[in-house]
């Protein structure tokens, strides 16, 4: 759950979108000045306050949907919003609120996250892609 993302992959993403939000860090592994942690609790709060463009790779685990469905519906405020995460095409929270959405990046090969120390792990056992809500021109999810 606390795999971070490669900080040139996010320096990346960062030139192109300048983020002002991490919506899920900790304290050790935050990649914008605002940030929310499990403590602060980023799916109970609002993104749109951040004042641009917002970055959240959120926990894998099962609660990953609902980082979605948030992503999807801050987005329709005009947040630009970006998110890295599994891809995973099978899934609802896919069909509900990403495909036909949002645009997607499908990466090429696996990512190697790394500790919130920066050392990286082996290549994730999973594909992953980039989703992006571009705020104003959010689709209506079709649910």
């Amino acid at each position: 759950m606390d795999y971070c993302t490669p900080q040139d992959f996010f320096d990346k993403l960062n030139e192109e979108f300048h983020f002002t939000l991490d919506a899920a860090a900790t304290d050790k592994s935050a990649k914008c000045q605002s940030y929310y942690t499990p403590e602060t609790d980023g799916l109970n709060n609002p993104w749109s306050q951040s004042g641009g463009a917002v970055f959240c790779n959120p926990p894998y685990g099962r609660e990953l949907g609902k980082w979605v469905r948030k992503a999807y519906e801050e987005a329709k405020s005009g947040t630009t919003i970006v998110l890295l995460i599994p891809s995973r095409t099978d899934t609802s929270y896919f069909h509900d609120y990403i495909y036909g959405k949002a645009e997607i990046r499908f990466l090429r090969g696996r990512l190697r996250f790394a500790d919130e120390t920066g050392k990286p792990y082996d290549p994730a056992p999973f594909p992953s892609m980039v989703v992006v809500y571009n705020g104003a021109n959010q689709k209506e999810a079709g649910v």
